[in-house]
C-alpha cells in the first residue's frame, strides 16, 4: 500500500536524487517558473531537435515537492515529444486535482504526488517543472502553444 504522507519515502528520495542540474551552454529554450504562493522557482534550458527533447536542464530554488517533481521529469524528459511533456502536465495536473492514478509509461512516476493533492497549497510549486517546460517550449514552437489547453490549476 502507498504511503499517503505529503513527505512520503518516495518524494523524499526523488528530492535528494535530481539529475541535470545547472543550466545548458547553448539552449534552444530557457523559461523560468516561479509560485508566488511558496517563493519556489526553476528556471530550465532545453535542446530539442524538431519536436524531439536532446537535452535537459535545471536551476532548482523550491521545496522539497518542487524538487521531487523536477527530479522526475528530468530523470524521463530527453528523448520525450513537446506533446508527450504536454501529456506530463495533463497527468500531473489529473494527480493533483483527482486523486487520479498516472497510466503506465513514463508519467507512472508522478505516482508518489498522489498524496499532495490533499495540499491545495503546494500544487503551484508541483506544477513549476512542467509550467517552465510549456513555457520554454512556447518559446521555440508558438503554434504549440495555441493549440495546448490553459492551465487550470
Amino acid at each position: 500500500m502507498m504511503d499517503l504522507d505529503l513527505y512520503n519515502k518516495q518524494i523524499l528520495q526523488l528530492a535528494a536524487s535530481i539529475s541535470r542540474i545547472g543550466r545548458l551552454a547553448a539552449p534552444d529554450a530557457s523559461a523560468t517558473a516561479h509560485s508566488r504562493l511558496c517563493g519556489s522557482r526553476i528556471t530550465i534550458d532545453l535542446k530539442l531537435n524538431g519536436d524531439v527533447i536532446t537535452d535537459y536542464a535545471q536551476e532548482l530554488r523550491t521545496c522539497i515537492i518542487g524538487e521531487a517533481v523536477a527530479s522526475a521529469v528530468a530523470r524521463v524528459i530527453v528523448g520525450m515529444t513537446i506533446d508527450e511533456v504536454d501529456e506530463g502536465a495533463r497527468v500531473l495536473r489529473a494527480v493533483l486535482q483527482d486523486k487520479t492514478f498516472p497510466p503506465p509509461g513514463p508519467w507512472a512516476a508522478l505516482e508518489p504526488f498522489l498524496p499532495v493533492a490533499d495540499f491545495r497549497s503546494r500544487h503551484s510549486s508541483a506544477m513549476l517543472p512542467f509550467e517552465a517546460l510549456q513555457h520554454a517550449i512556447a518559446e521555440v514552437s508558438p503554434a504549440h502553444a495555441e493549440k495546448r489547453p490553459a492551465s487550470t490549476l
